[in-house]
């Protein structure tokens, strides 16, 4: 049998920034997300910073998310990461490549090497896979590029993973990129809250804030597009991927289609067990969002601060999630 013909493809960027800061950012793959378009959720299954991981990925190719699980190798010394997909998505037969970083004049200059193999040498698929390449590799230098040159703005933390003066230190600093979470305690079953959640598209008639919203599924993927009313009566349009762990009590998500003050906006659905060890659960909404400071200036005006925007950006979905917990909770409790 004739091996597949493997498909190369190359490309770079210069970054306005310094080359450790740039592989970081490349190297710290559950913040992908936040940096990369196409990325909707990655996962480190095993492996440390410094060496070989095996990682777990969902990105959009060509406009449907497709998963796989990678081998990569760091090399922080080199400034080189390379992959290799151990199991990957049809149509694609065999894929790898390396991300090299090296100091230029002003900053740095990104290489993006990809290898594949189309299954059964498919000259569609392998248009399919060119194309997806393109534009994803286009993408997320372009993204990488607006993270790294954005600089050390911070990371700011609210809700259970902040205490005390850290948090206030990351609210005065101002860190575009923050995460908090909401949570409640149900005396239900597991089962139930997560039907709830999972079955988005109920929640028109189970929810007060959503008032409209298509759902399809494919390949364990959901998509989402909903309509959600403001406290004000104006009616906003998102678009959202969801990847359901039933076995985890997980939903994990990416919004599509975000405000103009973010740049990013992910979060996951969480059940687990009352960590005080009470009878019932824990179930809890937790949020990451990245700032878009010229989205910021131009809906909230130019002497908008970042801290103002975290607030609002803040209340606004910590809100819905609450509402969204709290109806959970009485719906697990009325079928306990």
């Amino acid at each position: 049998m004739a091996l597949a013909t493997t498909h190369v493809t190359r490309h770079r960027i210069t970054v306005a920034a310094p080359p450790e800061a740039v592989f970081a950012l490349i190297a710290d793959a559950a913040g992908w997300p936040q940096v990369f378009g196409p990325t909707v959720h990655a996962e480190i299954e095993q492996g440390a910073a410094g060496g070989e991981q095996l990682l777990r990925i969902w990105a959009f190719a060509n406009g449907e998310v497709r998963n796989w699980t990678s081998r990569r190798s760091l090399d922080p010394v080199g400034r080189r990461i390379t992959f290799r997909q151990l199991v990957s998505s049809p149509p694609v037969a065999a894929m790898g490549g390396e991300w090299q970083v090296a100091a230029v004049e002003g900053g740095s200059e990104v290489v993006l090497l990809h290898d594949f193999a189309a299954l059964d040498d498919d000259p569609a698929a392998v248009r399919w896979i060119e194309q997806a390449i393109d534009r994803n590799s286009a993408a997320e230098l372009s993204a990488l590029a607006a993270a790294a040159e954005a600089g050390a703005d911070g990371v700011g933390v609210d809700g259970a993973e902040a205490e005390g003066a850290e948090a206030e230190g990351a609210e005065a600093h101002g860190a575009l990129r923050f995460t908090f979470s909401d949570s409640v305690r149900i005396d239900g079953a597991a089962t139930d809250v997560f039907d709830f959640l999972n079955r988005a598209d109920q929640w028109p008639a189970r929810l007060p804030h959503v008032a409209r919203l298509d759902l399809s599924e494919r390949d364990g993927v959901q998509y989402l597009e909903m309509d959600t009313r403001a406290p004000d009566g104006s009616v906003h349009t998102t678009t959202s991927v969801r990847v359901p762990f039933a076995e985890r009590g997980t939903i994990v998500y990416k919004q599509v289609k975000v405000s103009p003050v973010m740049a990013a906006h992910t979060g996951r659905w969480v059940i687990e067990p009352d960590p005080d060890g009470g009878p019932g659960l824990l179930a809890t909404s937790w949020h990451t969002v990245t700032l878009d400071p010229a989205g910021v200036a131009e809906l909230l005006g130019p002497d908008a601060t970042t801290a103002q925007a975290r607030a609002r950006v803040r209340h606004a979905l910590g809100t819905n999630s609450a509402t969204t917990l709290r109806h959970a909770k009485e719906f697990a409790e009325q079928r306990r």
